[in-house]
């Protein structure tokens, strides 16, 4: 009678143990997440049900998890990169999370048909790049919306593709490579924003005249053509000069959950939630042996690398400045038309000013071509200021003016540069005082030492009785011919600016790499 007895206890722990497993409630761990993770609620209640874990999403994650992190078990953004690199920076020995990846998206562009056809018709192959992006956005042929880097995972990385395929090195940013001439034009054509990339989205939805192109994840771009909410689905650009990819991973902040991080890993590696991912977010698996739709086969191609220096990222969002904002800059533009520029080094000035204006079909000349709203003055001297012209670029007509006045220029026999540099400042005094806002630069171009005019020491004193806005205009020299070095780079160095040697490569590089930008 005892071996029944005992199995009938056995059978009655079991039933009640299997009771409480069912019955009992979920257990409920926080996760700082981004904002673009609301489409993943209806699979976590999937998770719940598997496992009995509950993911209690906040969606308040920034881009480097910036802020407290107590409380939460679990972080989940669409990148760890920025927030590795603040723990890196941070100086103390903080050791770094556990951090696995669940699924992949590139930060691509969305355009609309017409905008496709127009920007196809231009480029080699029909195969775009973020070159030409830039280049239409900044002969205003393109306008489109952004997420805020500064808020933003996906904003941050759009950023980051951009000004890697500006610098065309090939490899991740380095601080040098940052500049913001190259990133000025593209900004320019920014008409939308938001402080997450489904911010930015849904105000597209509502105003879908404002803008020919979205800069998003490919699967918030997939999603937004499946939901049947623009009157015309935005066609996905893989630009050919490469794209930044996230991998949304999973970081594991409290090791006290260790064991549950690894199930719920776990369970969103298997095969039948991956399937699901793809189905329900349009994001690629982070298994290769997941089938994908016809939409997401075409190949990244050059997953471009993410800085691995924070300063380089904080450089990078200062440069771009406030997304959207209308102000272009002012850069006066002081050029010697002394005789000795006759001939070819004229030629090349004028050279240099059409590829600026657009003449230029290489990726670099697009990044550093003029952009609308952009504000030139163009100072034509030799023993005296000879000439001045100033125009707003709102289209090709103002660039056409621009590039007139300095082919018809008439020449003199001296050169007074520090008499032209003290002119340059004397305008920047008046357009500060007109629009205090606006950055103003200084590029100085001559190709041989000062004969006439002021001398150094004069212009210096007073360079120094100026008010301090005007003061703290930085000059850019650009050294060509016989021009003396060591007084342009003291003036450089004297202003916050720095020289240009157009004689170690030419005048057309050099205008590109100056810009007028520190």
């Amino acid at each position: 009678m005892r071996q029944p007895a005992l199995a009938l206890g056995l059978l009655l722990v079991a039933a009640v143990l299997s009771g409480c497993t069912e019955d009992s409630e979920p257990r409920t761990l926080r996760v700082l997440a981004s904002p673009e993770l609301v489409d993943m609620e209806p699979l976590l209640d999937d998770l719940r049900d598997d496992t009995g874990i509950d993911l209690d999403l906040d969606y308040k994650a920034t881009p480097d998890l910036s802020g407290s992190l107590d409380g939460y078990d679990f972080a989940w953004p669409a990148t760890d990169r920025s927030y590795l690199l603040r723990l890196g920076a941070s100086g103390k020995p903080v050791a770094r999370p556990e951090s696995t990846a669940v699924m992949r998206s590139p930060v691509v562009v969305g355009l609309t048909g017409a905008a496709a056809d127009r920007l196809r018709g231009g480029a080699p192959g029909k195969r775009l790049s973020w070159a030409d992006i830039a280049d239409a956005a900044a002969a205003g042929s393109l306008r489109f919306g952004m997420a805020d880097p500064r808020r933003s995972d996906t904003g941050r990385a759009a950023l980051v593709g951009v000004a890697t395929a500006a610098a065309g090195t090939g490899r991740a940013l380095r601080t040098q490579d940052v500049s913001c001439d190259r990133l000025r034009g593209f900004r320019s054509g920014q008409t939308l924003t938001g402080a997450s990339s489904r911010e930015l989205i849904d105000t597209y939805v509502r105003r879908q005249d404002d803008a020919d192109a979205l800069i998003a994840h490919e699967s918030e771009l997939l999603t937004l053509n499946a939901s049947r909410k623009l009157r015309r689905p935005l066609e996905i650009v893989h630009p050919e000069d490469g794209m930044v990819l996230s991998d949304f991973p999973l970081l594991l902040l409290n090791t006290g959950e260790s064991r549950a991080y690894r199930e719920v890993v776990d369970w969103l590696h298997r095969d039948e939630t991956q399937r699901e991912l793809v189905r329900r977010t349009w994001r690629r698996p982070a298994t290769q042996d997941v089938p994908r739709p016809v939409e997401l086969r075409e190949d990244i191609g050059n997953a471009l690398s993410y800085p691995d220096r924070p300063e380089v990222v904080r450089r990078l969002m200062d440069d771009y400045g406030t997304p959207g904002r209308s102000t272009g800059d002012h850069v006066v533009f002081l050029l010697d038309f002394s005789t000795s520029m006759r001939g070819p080094r004229m030629a090349a000035l004028r050279a240099a000013f059409a590829d600026l204006s657009g003449a230029d079909p290489s990726a670099a000349g697009k990044f550093a071509r003029f952009y609308r709203g952009e504000k030139l003055t163009v100072v034509r001297f030799a023993g005296r200021v000879l000439d001045e012209r100033t125009v707003t670029v709102r289209g090709d007509k103002d660039l056409e003016a621009l590039q007139s006045f300095v082919a018809e220029g008439e020449f003199g026999d001296d050169t007074a540069v520090w008499s032209a540099l003290g002119h340059g400042y004397t305008s920047a005094s008046g357009a500060l005082r007109e629009h205090p806002d606006r950055p103003l630069s200084i590029v100085l171009m001559t190709d041989g030492e000062s004969n006439a005019g002021l001398s150094y020491g004069e212009f210096t004193r007073r360079h120094a009785r100026i008010g301090s806005a005007a003061r703290a205009v930085p000059t850019f020299p650009v050294h060509f011919g016989e021009a003396d070095a060591k007084a342009l780079r003291r003036a450089a160095d004297a202003t916050g600016g720095r020289m240009v040697d157009a004689n170690s490569s030419s005048l057309s590089q050099a205008f590109k790499e100056i810009r007028g930008c520190r």
